[in-house]
């Protein structure tokens, strides 16, 4: 959470990190869950935005939100499964994880590795969901 508002705003506010880490002591099991974008291959936010300002890159397969276009109705927020798109109330926009142009710096800070950077296929045999 450091390394992405480090990276997207300059400083260390949790409120503003792309992915936030759930911290519930009463399920050690799940104690620790990291919430973030997963870039859908088929994006509920994309569809629902009216401004056509969320795109979904066919190459790198990353979904984008173009905050110059973003018209801010929220939509996007409550189409998306894990409510991932915020509000940037500074800004006045909505953001999300932008994987950080593909170099994601929670994965590359992350001390404990327990972050990966994985293409989708890969990801999904690796939890046994081919």
């Amino acid at each position: 959470m450091v390394s992405c508002s480090l990276k997207h705003y300059g400083s260390t506010d949790f409120r503003k990190s792309h992915i936030k880490i759930i911290n519930d002591p009463e399920k050690p099991k799940s104690r620790f869950v990291g919430i973030h974008c997963i870039h859908c291959e088929d994006p509920l936010c994309l569809a629902s935005c009216p401004a056509n300002a969320i795109t979904k890159d066919e190459n790198t397969g990353l979904v984008k939100i173009n905050s110059v276009l973003c018209i801010v109705c929220k939509a996007c927020i409550l189409s998306c499964p894990i409510s991932n798109p915020h509000f940037d109330e500074d800004r006045k926009v909505v953001t999300k994880c932008d994987f950080c142009d593909n170099d994601p710096q929670c994965v590359k800070f992350c001390t404990t590795e327990a972050l990966k950077k994985a293409k989708r296929a890969d990801a999904r045999r690796l939890f046994g969901q081919s």
